[in-house]
């Protein structure tokens, strides 16, 4: 199958590429010309780069010209950005044009399209699956509002008879490249390196974690197996990023972090490095979006994706003790 992954020197979409070329299939990397490629697979009859961009729909035309299905998994994913206005250019606007390209090849049988699980909101005090509808009242971050609006246009893509299935994804980690989406490796590297002292609020936070090699299965069972205008989420383990940390270092038999800092602290901090980073213009560590989204929960059932696509996520436990090796093999950590 002729195949094209947006985004693909990001996180999944990297990890995506290589796996779909090992299954035999014929893939199309779109990326940019900034674009980091070096850990993509290398030029073959079976692998080859598009240049172009998501917020430039002829350049989606040329890059989705003769394929059979489109992974659209590019979008930014920061916490924060200076112009919000991004977020909705690239991850709103940007799957629109892919949506418009998909269509007018003529030849695109199934567009796969990820997006944040928090599109459908926080889960405070439950396991949400798949129905449920962000209250849209209020909003972690300029991210999420994005992620909303982004279903929106799949949706809205569905009613209109195009081939689109939505994945929804929550913290997704495991080897591959540290971009800013791989948020465990970061915290694993501060963690060993002894530069997470403390732990921030009350650890009341919980996120569902999923292995990156399960992610990649799950898409490509969601070419493969998933219905038209369905969606599904590959999500995993709902635990706290203290429990991940404190299950890190059980397994390294290194100390955890003790130290306690009230989630207030972090947010005060969050909006100091907003204004250095206005300066010199260097991300911020902590942003306020992030503690406002540790405040909630974000816990996530993937029943359906399990029952439907044969996902299968493995546990946590199972997956940092993969992680860790890979991260001592790289020289990232040490215990």
């Amino acid at each position: 199958m002729r195949v094209v992954v947006t985004g693909a020197s990001g996180y999944v979409g990297d990890r995506l590429c290589h796996a779909l070329v090992e299954r035999g299939h014929s893939v199309r990397a779109l990326v940019r010309h900034t674009s980091d490629v070096s850990s993509l697979p290398p030029h073959s009859d079976n692998f080859e780069l598009a240049y172009g961009d998501i917020t430039n729909y002829r350049s989606l035309l040329d890059a989705f010209h003769g394929c059979d299905a489109v992974f659209h998994a590019a979008a930014l994913t920061e916490p924060w950005l200076p112009d919000p206005t991004q977020f909705f250019a690239v991850n709103v606007e940007g799957l629109r044009n892919v949506v418009r390209a998909a269509t007018a090849t003529g030849t695109v049988k199934k567009l796969v399209c990820t997006l944040s699980a928090s599109a459908l909101g926080p889960t405070d005090g439950y396991v949400a699956d798949e129905e449920q509808v962000h209250p849209e009242k209020t909003y972690c971050s300029e991210y999420e509002r994005s992620q909303v609006a982004a279903l929106k246009v799949a949706q809205q893509a569905a009613s209109d008879g195009v081939p689109i299935v939505v994945v929804y994804l929550g913290i997704v980690y495991g080897p591959g490249k540290l971009t800013a989406s791989n948020v465990v490796a970061h915290l694993l590297v501060e963690l060993f390196g002894g530069g997470l002292l403390a732990r921030a609020g009350f650890e009341k936070d919980i996120f569902s974690f999923s292995h990156i090699d399960d992610v990649v299965k799950g898409h490509i069972a969601a070419m493969d197996k998933g219905k038209a205008g369905e969606t599904y989420m590959l999500t995993g383990e709902n635990a706290s990023f203290a429990s991940l940390l404190d299950m890190a270092a059980a397994i390294a038999g290194t100390r955890k972090p003790s130290l306690k800092i009230p989630l207030w602290v972090f947010e005060i901090l969050g909006w100091l490095l907003i204004l250095v980073s206005r300066i010199t213009g260097r991300p911020p560590l902590v942003s306020p979006s992030v503690v406002h989204v540790l405040r909630c929960q974000w816990a996530y059932s993937c029943e359906k994706a399990k029952r439907d696509l044969g996902y299968s996520p493995r546990g946590l436990k199972d997956g940092l003790l993969d992680v860790l090796p890979w991260l001592r093999s790289r020289e990232l950590i040490n215990y």
